[in-house]
């Protein structure tokens, strides 16, 4: 077999098709998303941080970055930005002053309330090209993917 017939075959393949396809809507969603973020004078990280603290309340700085998925020395920029705007503070651990808590201010919160519902309409717009069943079963197979590949790692 030579190596155009492999590569054909290889195009052919649902794994790789699946993989391209799956990138390629991901990328789309998250830069509509990302726009809408925008439009609010945030950006994507500064909008986790602070949906992460709004929801899950006062968090360590070093957690931060595991939940949502950014490296430690962004973390403290991130906050830092967010604390020069009044969105955010910090509290240092009473037990160990090496450990600094984050939390959403108040005038944090009151942006979230005030953003959060165009949001998610806008969210609901962007996801409108499912219908709600489509939606319970994309989220299904994405998790059973996620998990899968999450196992592979660990083994």
């Amino acid at each position: 077999m030579n190596e155009r017939s492999l590569y054909e075959e290889k195009k052919q393949d649902p794994s790789l098709k699946l993989f391209v396809v799956l990138s390629k809507a991901y990328r789309a969603v998250s830069d509509q998303v990302a726009d809408d973020i925008r439009s609010y004078g945030l950006n994507t990280t500064d909008f986790g941080v602070l949906e992460l603290l709004y929801h899950r309340g006062e968090q360590p700085l070093q957690k931060i970055g595991d939940k949502i998925l950014l490296a430690s020395g962004s973390i403290t920029y991130v906050v830092d930005k967010l604390e020069k705007k009044g969105y955010v503070k910090r509290t240092p651990y009473e037990k160990d002053r090496r450990i600094i808590f984050a939390s959403i201010t108040k005038s944090g919160e009151k942006l979230l309330n005030d953003i959060f519902p165009n949001h998610w309409k806008q969210i609901e717009a962007i996801t409108a090209g499912l219908d709600e069943e489509e939606k319970t079963q994309a989220i299904e197979l994405l998790k059973k993917l996620g998990h899968f590949a999450n196992e592979l790692s660990h083994k």
